[in-house]
């Protein structure tokens, strides 16, 4: 069935794993699912990172470094909250732990799972 809707879609993809904590090997996995964010968006649909919610959380409550208490009390579970009021949720890119977790979850709570970008039907822009 055609979609005739845009699709709040939750990009998961890997953050740390495979990184080390390296500031610019998480650049680079951030980079990475915003620009699946900007894809997503010319498709006509409305992308969303948990990272564009956490991190300035994160900030804000004093977290000191990358997998500190502050940072684990935010990181995934704003994300995990996030899925709820997404239509779905894309995985991309690597091994990640957390961007699995995030489909689990949108399997769980019903919603669409891709896998490639290339799943997503493009909309007509009206």
């Amino acid at each position: 069935m055609p979609q005739t809707k845009p699709l709040l879609i939750l990009i998961a993809g890997p953050y740390r794993s495979g990184t080390n904590d390296n500031p610019e090997l998480i650049t680079q996995n951030i980079k990475a699912m915003t620009d699946t964010a900007l894809e997503l968006y010319q498709k006509g649909h409305m992308p969303v990172l948990g990272e564009w919610f956490a991190l300035p959380l994160i900030e804000a409550a004093g977290s000191k470094c990358i997998g500190d208490e502050i940072f684990n009390e935010i990181f995934h579970p704003i994300a995990v909250k996030l899925i709820t009021h997404c239509d779905a949720v894309l995985r991309i890119g690597g091994a990640s732990s957390g961007a699995d977790e995030m489909v689990r979850v949108g399997r769980e709570k019903g919603k669409i799972i891709f896998f490639d970008i290339s799943e997503i039907e493009i909309l007509k822009n009206d």
